[in-house]
């Protein structure tokens, strides 16, 4: 038997379900970008919602869009579009079935018009997930209008980004008179609301139509939040944990992710699920401070993890930052570098860094070097240059954010050279391939050449020439010495 609501009566007594009729459902949430993160995040704390809400609750049922392959799309409908979330304790693995999801579809079938679904009246919530990439973003943080993807959707009667859907909806919103949805960025970018906003309003300046961009800012409204909850991707292990936990029923989409959760979102007006049932879910007046908490000291340390722990044959995250050698340098870096500008205590930075550490060793979570280390030249900028620059300015160290640099420099060289095994992901890869290519053995032409793109690293940094050095520094060493006794010397 496959999961299904035919399969709901049959499942073990232990396994959380909703507690919702699933057929009364209606949709109220429409969610661009449907993978493993918003399957573990924002669905889990809108089935709580609704659980909470009873009958009231029914009109949040979410319609969630797979952007790039329809293949979950094509898992879930059979399904009924329920899933299994198999939250991955130290010692255990707790199951819950969440049936969130109203429906699925695939942005690029022909017959979806993602646009009508954000004019929908029944629409009031959009919410996004679509990686920090699938903005478009040029390094300070405008929609780049040179970008393939979105000089296609200019011209094009059916986007395919985020950015076009949302700027081609609020069109239809504007030009019916109806009250426009709410739009929530949940992706890891700096002043996520107000930067999505923006380039929503530079779409539509784009297409030509600045009313429709005076419009959005003045009407739409685009609230910051940070959310944080590490869901990796999909394991082999995941389908056949699903079934013993279910009782011998098969899930063909399971997802898994760690025990923590938190959503913090930042005020807005019109009605909204009771996401507060979800423990974890705060509604503040200022973001700020926990998305530059949870950008720098979590994804700026993710990627230091990811790209110097591939280089020493540690390919996942909690190999990485369980290693003593690594994991001493990423608490450090942690600590030391990227809490610049994070206006908590010295108490509160010292617990969040433990609390870090700690969920990063989890050996239950498989988040794999090779996943967590794609599109890195779209998040160099918000989660690691900022404190970077900081920490210049004010004379601190920064020998952590330029062994990142360097190391992520090596998987581009050995990817030129065939000699890496991870797949390389990122917008910009031909270009840096091609850096390393023409400077193959010149380590600080290297370096010279991927700082000087501005669009990925800002203008020159404070002591431009000092910190080239120090990065093509090690950038040899990691070419020439053993990776693991070099991170061992610089624990030390």
């Amino acid at each position: 038997m496959h999961l299904s609501r035919k399969a709901l009566p049959h499942l073990p007594q232990d396994v959380y379900r909703p507690e919702f009729d699933l057929s009364q459902l209606t949709p109220g949430i429409l969610h661009l970008g449907c993978g493993n993160f918003h399957r573990a995040h924002q669905a889990v704390a809108t089935q709580a919602a609704i659980n909470r809400e009873g009958p009231d609750g029914l009109k949040w049922g979410i319609v969630s869009a797979t952007m790039r392959r329809p293949d979950l799309v094509n898992q879930l409908r059979p399904q009924d579009n329920l899933y299994t979330m198999l939250t991955r304790v130290e010692d255990r693995t707790v199951a819950s079935v969440i049936g969130s999801i109203h429906e699925m579809v695939f942005s690029g079938d022909e017959a979806i018009d993602l646009a009508e679904r954000v004019a929908d009246p029944r629409i009031r919530i959009i919410s996004l997930t679509v990686t920090a990439s699938g903005y478009y973003l040029t390094a300070d943080g405008r929609l780049d209008p040179e970008a393939q993807a979105i000089r296609q959707d200019l011209s094009a009667r059916h986007p395919r980004t985020a950015i076009g859907i949302l700027a081609n909806g609020l069109a239809l919103v504007k030009q019916r008179g109806t009250v426009p949805p709410v739009i929530l960025c949940c992706d890891n970018v700096s002043h996520n609301g107000a930067t999505l906003r923006q380039a929503v309003m530079d779409y539509a300046s784009l297409r030509g139509d600045d009313r429709l961009a005076a419009w959005i800012g003045e009407t739409v409204q685009f609230p910051d939040t940070m959310v944080d909850r590490i869901a990796p991707s999909s394991h082999v292990d995941d389908v056949a944990d699903a079934k013993k936990a279910l009782g011998g029923i098969v899930d063909a989409a399971p997802v898994s992710a760690e025990p923590w959760f938190q959503w913090i979102i930042g005020p807005f007006d019109g009605p909204r699920p009771y996401w507060e049932a979800h423990p974890g879910t705060k509604f503040v007046r200022d973001v700020a401070i926990f998305e530059a908490a949870k950008l720098q000291m979590l994804n700026g340390s993710h990627m230091l993890l990811a790209y110097t722990g591939a280089l020493a044959g540690l390919n996942t995250i909690a190999e990485a930052a369980s290693d003593p050698s690594l994991g001493r340098i990423t608490a450090r870096f942690m600590r030391d570098e990227q809490t610049a500008g994070i206006t908590l205590s010295a108490e509160e930075l010292d617990d969040y860094t433990q609390a870090l550490m700690a969920r990063f060793q989890n050996p239950g979570i498989v988040h794999d070097a090779e996943r967590v280390g794609r599109n890195g030249s779209a998040k160099m900028a918000d989660r690691v240059m900022r404190a970077m620059r900081d920490n210049l300015v004010a004379g601190r160290s920064v020998s952590g954010a330029s062994l990142l640099i360097a190391s992520w420099i090596r998987w581009f060289a050995l990817n030129d050279q065939e000699a890496l095994e991870l797949c390389l992901t990122d917008p910009k890869a031909k270009v840096l391939q091609r850096i390393c290519a023409e400077a193959r053995d010149d380590h600080r032409a290297q370096a010279e050449a991927f700082l000087a793109m501005e669009e990925v690293f800002g203008p020159p940094l404070p002591d431009h020439d000092r910190i080239v050095a120090e990065i093509a520094g090690l950038l040899r060493r990691l070419t020439e010495e053993d990776v693991p006794a070099v991170l061992r010397e610089l624990a030390a």
